[in-house]
């Protein structure tokens, strides 16, 4: 576009030059070698014109025939260029889609059509192909020539550390990724896994540091660097607990304020200012932390501030939790037991009951059966609440991959990932809800009423008769694990609930049933009949 506009300036400026000529006729004389030669200006303005534009077209001609052999060389190797610039963009295809064949045919093309100094990407399908094809040596060998060469070495370290993970040398797959994190800290693989590697060996100084490289050149959003820095100032904070309180505190508030929602690092401050008798200040930081994420942890720590506390202020302290965050699962249990010390068993009960009917899991049932366990003794009650305990979800706990810890950590022991732990309830739990309402109410309904304490004030409580069993073993509580796999809950009809069970003839030689005809998730011990009883009981009396 800009050439035919410059042509078409100098065509006009010819065209109104000749014009202007035109309008002021003249004569030129030329006195050369005693002849004289005379014409019109307009006419001797043409023919330098004419001689101008011959003297240019013969250059050209001229230049062109000199020129022909390293033209037509040019020519030939532009095309001998393109073809194997479309072999190698087919190999790649090839190679991406998995056609070993045809990838190893392109690659050995484009070799042939461009040298592979000239092109590094020659190297690239090689090793690709060389991976279709199972020759993981032949691989390693072209990711190694793109290593050393500086326009391909975070390709080649790409491809090594690949095939190390492969492999499973770690500290190979940890040697290319610090190599690919100091040439390109940009790079989201290598910065990963450098910072993965570092936070695994326990080099917290060395893991912040190389983060703060990477957020100064952007590799991660700034929300998730953040998160990162706070995991691995609380990972030191927690190293350096033991030998160095205040250090561990200044790193624990510095996560806390890049993630407010650390329960960890919480912990960690609370516990550095116990360690200086500040409970002002560590109730303070626990009391943030819990209306950000409430958790027993939080709750456990809060409670026990002052071990000098008694029964009744630790409850206080509860209700002070309860009234941060109210209608909350946590606040219900921490009152409860709570309460539970202090034998107030009434509102251990009603808050209990709360929490089971907001929440129906494991630790709840529990606390019901030690409320029932401390306030009656009723062994019926409390087999009752260790039967739902069973079949409840388990409590949340920290898992990562899989894993269950009782303590958080900042990388995980499966995958070796930074902050991978979160605080939730196990995947591999019981499902306990049935279709026509939930565990809680289930159980709740269910439940056998509480024995009349005016009675048991003039008279003492009558137990049933437990028969003596020969060669018992005592039964262990099963683990929520194996729960699971043992204890399924079955729904029952509308008319099993509604319609109390038969109740035998003879039932004189029976113990009385103590959920009022209905049978319980614990049946308990089953008594053998009249008959049969005579010949395998053993008569204590």
């Amino acid at each position: 576009m800009i050439r035919i506009f410059i042509f078409a300036i100098l065509v006009l400026a010819l065209g109104f030059g000749f014009s202007w000529l035109a309008d002021r006729p003249g004569e030129l004389t030329l006195l050369w070698e005693g002849r004289i030669v005379e014409m019109s200006l307009l006419a001797a303005a043409g023919f330098t014109v004419a001689l101008v534009a011959a003297v240019l077209i013969c250059w050209w001609l001229v230049s062109g025939i000199w020129n022909s052999p390293h033209t037509i060389n040019r020519y030939f190797r532009a095309r001998k260029r393109d073809r194997g610039y479309q072999a190698l963009s087919t190999g790649l295809i090839a190679a991406g889609s998995g056609n070993a064949l045809l990838a190893a045919k392109m690659a050995a093309r484009s070799r042939g059509l461009i040298r592979a100094d000239q092109e590094p990407l020659i190297h690239l399908l090689e090793a690709q192909t060389a991976l279709i094809e199972g020759k993981h040596d032949d691989a390693r060998q072209k990711f190694e020539l793109m290593a050393d060469d500086p326009e391909t070495r975070e390709l080649g370290l790409r491809g090594l550390y690949l095939e190390a993970k492969r492999l499973g040398a770690d500290e190979a797959a940890r040697q290319y990724a610090e190599q690919a994190a100091e040439k390109a800290p940009y790079l989201p693989w290598a910065a990963q896994a450098a910072l993965d590697y570092r936070s695994q060996a326990g080099l917290w100084n060395d893991a912040i540091r190389l983060l703060d490289q990477q957020r100064v050149a952007n590799v991660f959003p700034r929300p998730e660097a953040e998160r990162k820095k706070a995991v691995l100032l609380t990972a030191r904070a927690a190293a350096a607990l033991e030998a160095d309180p205040k250090t561990a505190r200044q790193d624990a508030l510095s996560a806390l304020k890049l993630a407010p929602s650390l329960v960890p690092a919480a912990l960690i401050a609370a516990k550095s200012y116990f360690r200086e008798d500040n409970v002002r200040k560590a109730s303070s930081v626990l009391e943030q932390a819990w209306k950000q994420s409430p958790s027993s942890e939080i709750a456990a720590t809060y409670l026990r501030a002052r071990s000098g506390d008694s029964a009744l202020d630790r409850l206080k302290r509860a209700e002070r939790l309860e009234a941060l965050k109210p209608n909350n699962i946590e606040s219900l249990l921490a009152v409860s037991r709570a309460a539970l010390d202090t034998k107030d068993f009434a509102r251990a009960r009603q808050k209990a009951e709360a929490a089971a009917r907001m929440d129906a899991r494991e630790s709840v049932f529990l606390l019901l059966a030690d409320i029932e366990e401390a306030e009656t003794g009723d062994q019926g009650r409390i087999r009752h609440w260790l039967g739902q305990a069973l079949r409840a979800p388990r409590d949340p706990a920290w898992v990562a991959d899989g894993f269950v810890s009782e303590t958080w950590l900042p990388v995980s022991p499966v995958s070796g990932k930074l902050d991978a732990f979160e605080w939730k309830a196990p995947f591999h739990q019981i499902a306990a809800r049935i279709e026509d309402g939930s565990l809680a109410e289930d159980a709740l309904q269910n439940l056998p009423p509480l024995p009349n304490k005016s009675t048991d004030q003039d008279e003492p409580r009558a137990s049933a008769p437990v028969p003596a069993i020969i060669d018992a073993e005592p039964v262990a509580r099963p683990a929520p694990q194996a729960v699971k796999e043992a204890v399924k809950p079955t729904p029952r009809p509308a008319e099993a609930r509604s319609t109390p069970a038969p109740v035998a003839a003879n039932t004189s030689s029976r113990a009385p049933d103590p959920f009022n005809g209905r049978p319980p998730d614990d049946p308990g011990v089953k008594f053998a009949d009249a008959e049969s009883g005579a010949k395998t009981r053993l008569r204590l009396f």
